[in-house]
């Protein structure tokens, strides 16, 4: 039964290097919408010299795909450490500790809570949200089931669940004491690291990582800032148009519309925006989010200068 036998007590390598004062690199790559996983295994073996860690998504926009802990084994075995997204539309306060319990025994240490798109914008519109607790009772309920070996409910575990407990944050034009009130309920519930949605708009962005200063919340946490490569006009228009929570600067619409080849210029601009970024205080990462283009991700990290990546 040696085989089955994990280190319940092992620190996450992403935890390792955050603590260090090492600047990360995560990315994303999404799960298939069937039950073949050799494309996801090609996937990882395209980006895992380029990257620390990386999310495998829990049913992005709704859309049923292979679960986010199954991927997250695939990645694993590939010789990347997995990040797993739970999102709460899915599951109620059972489903969520016992994937959590199932994920940690394992060999998965990082995950990431989410809220989760509603059913409606999916391929099952029918479907019935759960959305039992909130994003920062999971987060609390993660932190207790690893801290204290308890359940929501109280009960007790056997064994405690090892986890670097990860939340999300849209930096946008509002005011300070929201902004920092918003992430602040995530890190005093438990939260380690903070994965932002794309950083386009650099001014937003800066005032939003200054308000995690002088709050103290970079003191306690860890932020990791979204890169999103840009691979055509029409993505960009999108993203301007559509997407709440990002903000695209008319610079970035003009730099997109006005070039002859929109993908480099659009691996351009996220180069751009990761040297700014990397000049930010309370700054500790980047985490790179491609829409179906992962073979960008090597060309950015190597332009961007991040390479060798820790061993």
């Amino acid at each position: 039964m040696d085989e089955y036998r994990v280190r319940l007590d092992r620190k996450s390598r992403l935890q390792s290097l955050l603590e260090d004062g090492r600047f990360v690199v995560t990315c994303e790559l999404g799960p298939p919408q069937g039950a073949d996983v050799v494309p996801l295994a090609q996937k990882a073996r395209t980006v895992r010299d380029f990257v620390d860690a990386c999310n495998l998504t829990d049913c992005t926009t709704a859309m049923v795909r292979l679960s986010s802990l199954a991927s997250s084994l695939v990645v694993q075995s590939e010789g990347i450490e997995a990040i797993m997204q739970l999102t709460l539309r899915d599951r109620n306060r059972i489903g969520l500790q016992s994937d959590v319990l199932g994920a940690s025994a394992l060999g998965i240490r990082n995950v990431l809570c989410l809220y989760g798109d509603p059913p409606a914008v999916g391929n099952e519109k029918e479907a019935k949200p759960v959305y039992d607790i909130s994003t920062t009772d999971f987060i609390s309920a993660i932190a207790k089931m690893r801290d204290s070996g308890e359940l929501m409910g109280g009960g007790k575990l056997t064994h405690s669940p090892s986890f670097f407990i990860g939340a999300a944050a849209t930096p946008l034009r509002e005011d300070s004491s929201i902004r920092i009130a918003n992430v602040a309920k995530k890190v005093d519930a438990g939260a380690q690291f903070i994965q932002t949605q794309p950083v386009f708009d650099l001014e937003v962005f800066e005032e939003f990582i200054s308000d995690m200063r002088s709050s103290g919340l970079t003191q306690r946490c860890s932020f990791v800032a979204g890169i999103m490569p840009i691979k055509s006009v029409r993505m960009a228009r999108h993203l301007k148009e559509q997407v709440h929570g990002i903000t695209l600067p008319d610079e970035i619409m003009h730099r997109m519309e006005a070039s002859s080849s929109p993908g480099p210029e659009g691996m351009k601009i996220a180069n751009d925006i990761i040297d700014e970024l990397r000049r930010m205080r309370g700054v500790s990462g980047i985490h790179i989010m491609t829409v179906a283009w992962e073979n960008a991700i090597p060309e950015i990290v190597t332009q961007a200068g991040l390479l060798p990546r820790p061993a």
